[in-house]
């Protein structure tokens, strides 16, 4: 136990001395140069480190999944899914997947009876089925059929680019993007096994790009390679059906909900009351409607992370795509970096400058607090309220490690930066003159909040020229310091035999009572408080026995203040 106390006490007395060397080495300065070293980080990752962009991901995710307002899906678009359950019931005549094409073939030529605005396949039809070549004969006589069914291929890795045959050129839909399109160039990509599939020119890419930490937040529009425009699959729909295209690459997708959140139906159940002679279903079920044909099962590998879910269903995301560019209301995420960068300084060099001014450090926990709540507000209320995504999670993140660390410092030093006359009489030696006021307010207390008492705290210790400690005694405290609530104790000090500088004491005496009644009718709105003081003088000697006059000067200020009030009587 006694070595617990030891350690502890030398753990006080070593925080003590580290504290007081920061306060006497850094002084109040020490939040500009804390400011100045935030600012060349906040611009360095701005412009190189992109340190912050990692946290930003993180806070659309949580907003976007938590959000109040979520735009519904669009009832017009269905998802026909080759679920798990459908790839075991058709097991029995068709085997495990790939199914024969000749199920496709016949499922497309059912569908496309009853009319729908657009079938697409998040099936990615490669190569042929060699074992059964009149089934892909039939699939490709129902593809040429049709005048509204789109079909997928896939970007491979530019490092094939070299081993492709394929130019992009030769790919229907592919168009020039810049004047200077490389015409021999090739492109590794993975094109419909079927003609009549490239032929009809529907055609789009399925890739999904997910960001650095792999979670898929995005999709394309098209790539640009080479020059050549190679188009998304919603891309491609957006062009047929006059949808308009976002001119950047890329655009934030503005997701309906969860997983399963969109119109699904099983591929089985379609398909086998498609065969049956008795109709259990809707025959105008997919009337004017987008149909896409992809799978949700785990099996089949077309599973990815986004913000919603871990395990989200490729189709639905495709599906997502879709709905967005139909309705125009993908997220615009705008790139405001410079905005963002004078933000975040604003926010440090505001935050510096009220613990280099001393603002009081619970005032400036509350107004910093309640304006970056204000900011995440506004992030989340853009994201609930509008198509445009105003991300300030990196000026709210640096701002908070630069309010973290100066706060963590105030608190160290506070004792030995603020003002005091008391502490500067135990440093200084000799005989002391002192100048006591104390400035009592009476009156409702409930009109006397503190922060307006600190708010006059604060334009008093300005007012004048002379250094002075300017002190409340609030009241807290139990038994004969209640008597002394709501009091203002402001102190000067001068050299004994200072006849300036006890001058300049009294013309400080002077300003602070002028200033005074200003200032109440300034912060204190109310004719029923009373106002009085008293000015005392009297002698300390600096040095270790200070403390004790100083307690005799408050004792004899408060005697003198009362005998001069019962002669007024």
């Amino acid at each position: 136990m006694k070595l617990n106390v030891y350690f502890s006490n030398r753990l006080r007395l070593a925080y003590s001395k580290f504290s007081n060397g920061l306060a006497k080495h850094w002084t109040n300065k020490f939040y500009l140069y804390l400011a100045a070293i935030f600012m060349l980080f906040a611009v360095l990752d701005t412009v190189q480190l992109h340190i912050i962009s990692g946290m930003r991901q993180e806070a659309f995710d949580a907003m976007v999944r938590y959000r109040i307002i979520v735009p519904k899906p669009d009832s017009d678009i269905v998802i026909v899914d080759i679920n798990e359950a459908s790839l075991s019931a058709m097991a029995k005549d068709y085997g495990r997947w790939p199914w024969p094409r000749l199920v496709l073939g016949e499922f497309l030529e059912q569908v496309e009876k009853q009319q729908p605005k657009a079938i697409v396949f998040d099936i990615l039809f490669s190569d042929p089925d060699i074992y059964n070549p009149d089934s892909d004969a039939y699939f490709d006589s129902a593809i040429a059929a049709t005048n509204n069914a789109y079909f997928p291929l896939l970007r491979l890795d530019p490092s094939n680019d070299a081993l492709s045959m394929v130019k992009p050129a030769m790919i229907p839909g592919v168009v020039p993007l810049l004047n200077d399109a490389q015409p021999e160039a090739t492109i590794a990509v993975v094109l419909p096994h079927f003609p009549a599939a490239l032929k009809s020119g529907r055609l789009g890419l399925h890739n999904i790009y997910p960001d650095a930490d792999g979670v898929a937040r995005q999709y394309i529009v098209y790539r640009g390679d080479y020059g050549w425009k190679l188009p998304s699959l919603p891309a491609s729909l957006a062009r047929d059906f006059g949808w308009p295209e976002p001119a950047a690459q890329s655009f934030l997708l503005n997701w309906r909900g969860p997983p399963f959140s969109y119109q699904y139906t099983s591929f089985h159940d379609v398909y086998t009351d498609m065969g049956n002679k008795e109709k259990k279903r809707p025959q105008d079920e997919f009337k004017n409607k987008i149909v896409i044909i992809g799978s949700t099962a785990p099996s089949l590998f077309d599973i990815k992370p986004t913000p919603m879910s871990q395990m989200h269903p490729g189709v639905e995301i495709l599906a997502t795509a879709i709905d967005n560019l139909k309705h125009d209301d993908y997220l615009r995420f705008p790139d405001a970096s410079v905005a963002y960068l004078l933000l975040t300084l604003c926010i440090i060099w505001a935050t510096a400058w009220a613990f280099y001014r001393n603002f009081g450090r619970n005032k400036i926990g509350v107004l910093f607090g309640a304006s970056q709540f204000v900011l995440i507000g506004i992030s989340y209320a853009s994201i609930n309220f509008t198509n445009t995504y105003i991300n300030i999670t990196g000026p709210v993140t640096i701002g908070l490690a630069f309010f973290t660390i100066a706060r963590l410092y105030s608190a160290a030093t506070n004792k030995m930066l603020e003002r005091s006359m008391v502490r500067a009489s135990l440093e200084r030696e000799g005989k002391l003159q002192v100048t006591l006021l104390l400035i009592r307010l009476d009156g409702d207390p409930r009109l006397l909040t503190d922060t307006m008492l600190d708010q006059i705290r604060y334009k008093l210790e300005n007012a004048g020229l002379e250094q002075k400690s300017v002190d409340i005694i609030r009241g807290y405290q139990k038994g004969l310091w209640d008597l002394f609530e709501k009091t203002f104790s402001i102190s000067w000090i001068v050299d004994e035999g200072d006849v300036n500088g006890a001058a300049r004491v009294a013309e400080d005496v002077a300003v602070v009572t002028a200033a005074f009644p200003q200032l109440l009718r300034k912060f204190i709105i109310s004719s029923d408080i009373k106002v009085s003081w008293f000015v005392h003088q009297g002698e300390v000697l600096g040095g270790k026995e200070a403390r004790n006059y100083w307690r005799g000067i408050f004792a004899e200020t408060l005697l003198r203040w009362n005998e001069q009030q019962e002669k007024t009587l």
